[in-house]
């Protein structure tokens, strides 16, 4: 057993750390995406509202034209 403990402390796989960034970044980036998907309905009826009144105006200021 002490032989086995032995044969994995020394692979190198435990002590190699290329990839290692690249698995932060994805931890990273799929918590902004679970963080703005919380966000994302609450944004959505404030932006339909903006251009809802953007269209409004536009079409208020054509007919009067």
């Amino acid at each position: 057993m002490q032989r086995m403990w032995h044969l994995m402390v020394g692979l190198r796989i435990w002590r190699d750390q290329h990839g290692q960034d690249l698995i932060e970044y994805a931890m990273i980036a799929g918590f902004i995406a679970v963080v703005s998907g919380m966000f994302v309905p609450g944004i959505t009826q404030d932006i339909s509202t903006v251009f809802s009144k953007i269209a409004s105006t536009v079409s208020n200021s054509a007919s009067t034209s």
